[in-house]
């Protein structure tokens, strides 16, 4: 192992392997490690047979759940945006080959102790039960100004600079009702808490423009779309990705030590006596615990379940948002859920996440709320986990560390932080401005 490289990926995580493909279609030479003997790290995806293994230790999953191969439930459960930063990734590295989409059939918010569908555009608007009819007017107006903001066009910003126009303010223009602005900020603009009412509006708009757009891409019930057979596939087709351009990879290697120099910089990775050079580390918050510090905590549920969640439209795959406000909460809640139809489940059986940002110590109790939309259901496992971010200084110690995933159920804030690793590693901006119509024959049934 006495090869040089200039990168060490430690870890098959959807944010490293999305990077160990990106750095090596670049050009440098990627080594990929990892101590599991999977791909997918904390975003692994699981058969019945590892889920009850994880979650029920010597039981076994009662027969009329189906066979075991047929489930691939992802631990990590995310959509993601039709025209969202992760598919124009995909696009960008050609990965979309390797994978098959379906369009996710609806996107819902909680309001007042109900479901409803969002409404992204104004011809919805104008349409949704979520409003009253005065309130239906001004949403649509607010809505038009979104559809025709151009950033380059002046005349479609009506005097206004969205830079230093803060969100509250162009909302309060509209004269928008808080639960009407509680389903835009939460369940269009995919913000997770209200601090983006005080920062410019800018990026509010942008975001409720992806929402938008994606949701035109499709023409379906929703802007989300999702790989059959789940996430899984996802590091799998990243590190084929990474082995055509030359990438290496290893599973099954245990320990994998970082080494470091007198100075403190990271030169290599030992494992099983032989180490490996390398002139930057990149890896998740488990391979370095003393360059990390706790941040949160997400707490889940995992359900089996033999319908789709309850008003959601018979829904075989639906995101609903829950947001903070509606629940007293200080984070939002997520309800995620797919089935059959993805490939992702054995026939007539949907799989239903239920999670948030944990506020307490009694996960049972706190995710009750997005629990009792579901219905009833077959099996139910409750889980938390420990979220970290990295403490230490990459120049100093040439080591780029992910953050855990949070409890969001969409892509956005997950490729956000390997976009901003990717340039803090190379130093260079991805450039993500791809046709997107390269992604769309996949989605193609």
């Amino acid at each position: 192992m006495d090869e040089e490289y200039d990168v060490i990926v430690l870890g098959t995580g959807l944010k490293e392997c999305i990077l160990s493909g990106l750095l090596s279609v670049d050009g440098l030479k990627v080594l990929h490690m990892d101590r599991n003997d999977y791909y997918g790290g904390a975003s692994t995806s699981l058969n019945l047979t590892q889920l009850w293994k994880r979650f029920r230790g010597d039981d076994t999953p009662a027969e009329n759940l189906g066979s075991s191969r047929e489930y691939n439930v992802d631990m990590i459960p995310k959509f993601m945006m039709a025209n969202g930063a992760l598919v124009r990734v995909l696009i960008h590295t050609n990965v979309t080959k390797y994978l098959n989409f379906k369009a996710v059939d609806g996107s819902f918010v909680y309001n007042k102790g109900k479901i409803y569908k969002v409404p992204a555009t104004d011809v919805e608007a104008l349409k949704s039960p979520l409003m009253g009819l005065f309130e239906k007017r001004r949403a649509r107006k607010f809505f038009i100004y979104v559809q025709d903001y151009e950033t380059n066009d002046p005349k479609s910003h009506e005097g206004l600079d969205l830079n230093q126009v803060t969100a509250r303010q162009l909302i309060s223009k509209y004269g928008l009702e808080d639960d009407t602005v509680d389903f835009i900020g939460h369940a269009l603009a995919l913000h997770r808490d209200d601090n983006y009412l005080d920062e410019p509006a800018k990026d509010f708009v942008d975001r409720v423009k992806i929402y938008a757009e994606s949701l035109a891409r499709f023409q379906g019930g929703s802007p989300y779309i999702y790989p059959l057979y789940g996430l899984g596939e996802l590091p799998q087709a990243f590190a084929r990705l990474s082995a055509v351009y030359g990438g290496t990879y290893m599973l099954n290697k245990p320990e994998c030590k970082v080494e470091f120099d007198e100075n403190g910089k990271a030169i290599g990775v030992t494992s099983e006596g032989e180490t490996a050079k390398c002139k930057k580390i990149v890896c998740d918050p488990s391979y370095l615990s003393d360059k990390v510090q706790k941040v949160g905590k997400v707490a889940r549920a995992i359900c089996i379940m033999s319908h789709p969640i309850p008003d959601t439209k018979d829904s075989h795959s639906a995101q609903v948002i829950l947001p903070q406000k509606q629940l007293g909460r200080k984070s939002d809640m997520y309800l995620f859920c797919c089935s059959y139809a993805h490939n992702v489940a054995a026939k007539g059986k949907y799989i239903a996440f239920v999670t948030t940002e944990a506020e307490t110590d009694n996960p049972e109790v706190e995710l009750k709320p997005g629990i009792d939309l579901l219905g009833p259901v077959d099996e139910i496992f409750y889980d938390t986990y420990d979220r970290f971010e990295p403490c230490n200084d990459h120049e100093a110690d040439g080591c780029f560390i992910s953050t855990s995933y949070d409890a969001t159920t969409h892509f956005e804030t997950t490729v956000k932080d390997v976009v901003e690793l990717y340039s803090k590693i190379t130093g260079k901006v991805l450039d993500l401005s791809v046709d997107l119509s390269a992604a769309s024959a996949a989605t193609e049934e």
